[in-house]
């Protein structure tokens, strides 16, 4: 497949490029971005053409996927062209800033007899494929509790782009960002949020979250928390999940405790197979048969709970999802 990235606006639009050339099948062959100056760095960076105009680059019937890295408000635009004029597509998460326009994007897709892969990356590591498994088989018991700490000190650090900080480009901050992590593992691994409430504060001053919770009730009574922020040092992802019948943590490894291990903690022998990223499973359409997806009900998902989040941080109370 000939693929071309839409924007270079997002700092992993170059990793994705690199994982397209070193990791499949498939063909960086063209660029478009809003920044002409920034999209021509990128297209002299990787040898390939550069599109002044979208429009002119859809219109290019040798490419056939379209990466789309720009900023998170542009995406339902640049996505349903993209749909219209018969493209596959990649997407960064979030999908768009509203469930409202994620519907429109389903629409779209359902007409055409498309899909759209979104970048839910972490549903491939290791560690939580592992959690994930331990909940299905029952070996926690009825999950009763989880929470997952996600954060970098990006904003202390001062390595962020300043457009991470553009609330209307972004939507938000931390929680829209690097939280939209937990939020997706959270909603895969406890079933369907119902509620959400939010505590976001501002610590570096640039207008928008930098250090953020939400609390998300499920459908099964069970409680998620989304930790998140760009002021932290030294901490790596963290994920508990306590149940009626053990408890788990992922934290530099796995380990767990449960009514099989007699209550003391496991470190497991043996993790299932780290599984492609979803660019690399996109790009080769080849995908995992270990159920895991990052489609359009996936991303519609992501962006409810991310609705619900940011409208009970304004709002000071818990909002349905």
């Amino acid at each position: 497949m000939n693929i071309a990235v839409a924007s270079y606006w997002h700092v992993h639009a170059e990793g994705y490029s690199k994982e397209i050339i070193t990791k499949t099948k498939s063909r960086l062959t063209a660029i478009w971005d809003e920044d002409p100056e920034r999209g021509i760095k990128y297209a002299n960076q990787f040898g390939v053409a550069f599109h002044k105009s979208y429009d002119t680059l859809l219109a290019d019937e040798t490419i056939e996927g379209i990466v789309i890295t720009s900023a998170t408000s542009e995406h339902k635009k640049l996505i349903l062209k993209a749909i219209n004029a018969g493209k596959k597509i990649f997407s960064e998460k979030v999908l768009a800033l509203t469930a409202a326009d994620c519907a429109e994007i389903k629409e779209a897709l359902e007409k055409h007899g498309a899909g759209i892969t979104l970048s839910l990356v972490k549903k491939c590591n290791r560690e939580f494929l592992f959690a994930k498994q331990m909940i299905q088989t029952g070996a926690l018991g009825r999950i009763t509790y989880a929470r997952m700490r996600n954060v970098h000190n990006g904003s202390i650090g001062n390595w962020l782009p300043a457009h991470f900080y553009d609330r209307e480009k972004c939507g938000g901050g931390a929680m829209i960002d690097l939280g939209a992590h937990p939020m997706y593992l959270l909603n895969w691994l406890l079933g369907v949020p119902e509620t959400v409430q939010s505590l976001f504060t501002d610590i570096t001053g640039r207008g928008v979250e930098d250090n953020a919770v939400s609390i998300i009730e499920f459908d099964n009574g069970a409680i998620g928390v989304s930790e998140t922020g760009f002021v932290s040092n030294y901490n790596p992802a963290t994920l508990e999940i306590n149940g009626t019948d053990g408890c788990l943590l992922v934290r530099n490894g796995v380990s767990y405790a449960n009514k099989e291990s007699g209550g003391k903690w496991v470190t497991p022998e043996e993790l299932p197979a780290e599984l492609p990223s979803p660019i690399v499973q996109w790009a080769n359409d080849e995908w995992n048969k270990e159920g895991v997806t990052f489609g359009i009900d996936d991303a519609t998902m992501l962006t409810r709970m991310m609705e619900a989040a940011y409208k009970s941080h304004y709002s000071g109370r818990k909002e349905n999802v």
